[in-house]
């Protein structure tokens, strides 16, 4: 990535200022920092700080990474402990599947939200409101453990935070508002290892400090992670990473600001040109196999016979795989080849993957379709979000990422019913047979009308 120098009145560790003083034009010509270094607080007080703190575009999107690891690790740290904590309280397998689809919907609706939010309030706020939220979750979890307290209303009561936990697109912004168009694919699929180090550590950490100390340790644990993670938010993460033509794009001079919640600025995304083909690739193809993953630890104790422990190491083994190809692979492979050509592969490789799902017997056959499937997992969402943020204008890329990250909360949504009915009715083959044919499907369409490698943002 390109350094540019400093403003001089930058300091994002020092108390507030105007928001203009403290955000980073991720491409600004020379010419124009002089006039920058100009903006800041009456009276020349942003000279008085030292720059002690401050980070260079370099620093933040380091920070970035290692912000979002920090969120992922406390996630999937969450989701190993739920099911015992549920069976504590005295939860059956059908509330257990309620308070998870509350979960679901919640951060359906709650995606392209906070994307207007992270567009409208900038990167600090973005990455502050959803750790507070994270916190919440986990300070709600803890209380539910406590035996004077009414413990089943606290754990559904955890879940309305869930709404705003949306790290991880906050981080998507930030790498994308500080990544030039070339360099962007690269950067967002370096995510990939921080998603890694979360399903790796995340489960690990919750097992082994809830054997030792108890199940309330790891919620313990997480809301001081969390905790820390705002706070290193306040204090180092920028205002603002978006270039100065954004901010006078988000509002119009003369015109009332729109709100968070207003559906038709969000809907008007989806119908820029080239967006809603591209989002509902994106949808359509990465739909089957999040229903054979919705229904993974089913799958896994029924089809696979496997042991708790040992479907935890093959987790483990899905974590190490996507930290190798979504940090490692991805990069590479996007400096030789097209996006369009990609996003081929991938769809291609999907069809392929679940051509062979559908004839696997046993989990050694998994195990030797698992890098396959990986690949075309992590090329599918790397290049489907590189090319949708190029295709909306600079001021609206938190709320296009918004809108990306709630596929997933989706496919949680209607998977349980829709996976369990398949499941049951045919078999594991059906999701092997469902991806070949979608995929194979939308592999025909990309072919007879390929999508431009290059879309502009408009300016």
């Amino acid at each position: 990535m390109t350094q540019h120098p400093r403003p001089a009145r930058e300091d994002f560790c020092s108390l507030p200022a105007p928001a203009a003083s403290r955000s980073y034009p991720s491409r600004v010509s020379q010419q124009h920092l002089p006039s920058m270094q100009k903006v800041g607080a009456p009276g020349g007080q942003g000279q008085a700080h030292s720059r002690r703190g401050a980070l260079g575009p370099s620093g933040v999107v380091l920070l970035t990474y290692v912000l979002a690891a920090l969120e992922l690790t406390c996630l999937f740290l969450q989701f190993s402990i739920m099911p015992y904590l549920s069976r504590r309280l005295g939860l059956d397998s059908v509330a257990f599947g309620y308070q998870q689809t509350v979960f679901g919907v919640l951060q359906l609706l709650g995606g392209p939200v906070f994307g207007r939010f992270a567009d409208q309030h900038g990167a600090r706020a973005a990455f502050t409101l959803s750790f507070l939220a994270s916190s919440t979750l986990y300070l709600l979890l803890a209380a539910a453990c406590i035996p004077a307290l009414p413990g089943v209303a606290l754990l559904f009561a955890s879940r309305l935070p869930g709404a705003l936990m949306h790290t991880l697109p906050a981080a998507q912004m930030v790498i994308a508002d500080l990544s030039t168009p070339e360099e962007r694919p690269a950067a967002l699929g370096r995510l990939g290892l921080c998603f890694g180090v979360g399903l790796i550590f995340g489960p690990l950490l919750g097992g082994t400090l809830s054997s030792s100390c108890g199940i309330q340790c790891p919620l313990i644990a997480a809301l001081v992670a969390t905790l820390l993670g705002a706070l290193l938010s306040v204090t180092c993460i920028p205002a603002s990473t978006k270039e100065a033509s954004a901010h006078a794009q988000t509002t119009p001079p003369g015109k009332p600001k729109a709100s968070v919640f207003d559906l038709k600025a969000i809907t008007r995304l989806l119908l820029q040109p080239g967006v809603l083909p591209m989002f509902l690739v994106k949808v359509i193809c990465g739909f089957p196999i999040g229903l054979f993953m919705v229904m993974f630890s089913i799958i896994s104790m029924d089809f696979f016979q496997l042991e708790a422990a040992q479907a935890g190491y093959l987790m483990s083994f899905f974590g190490i795989l996507q930290m190798v190809i979504q940090g490692l692979v991805i990069g590479r492979l996007s400096s030789h080849f097209s996006e369009r050509a990609l996003l081929r592969a991938s769809v291609l490789v999907f069809s392929v993957v679940g051509l062979a799902m559908a004839l696997m017997t046993n989990v050694f056959h998994f195990c030797l379709l698992m890098p396959g499937l990986v690949f075309s997992l992590c090329a599918l969402n790397v290049v489907t979000d590189s090319i949708l943020t190029k295709a909306v204008s600079a001021s609206d890329t938190g709320a296009m990422l918004g809108l990306c990250a709630s596929v997933q909360p989706l496919t949680r949504t209607l998977g349980p019913t829709l996976g369990g009915l398949l499941y049951r009715s045919f078999g594991v083959p059906i999701f092997g047979h469902v991806q070949f044919a979608v995929n194979l499907a939308v592999l025909l369409v990309l072919w007879r009308q390929p999508v431009s490698r290059k879309v502009d943002k408009a300016q």
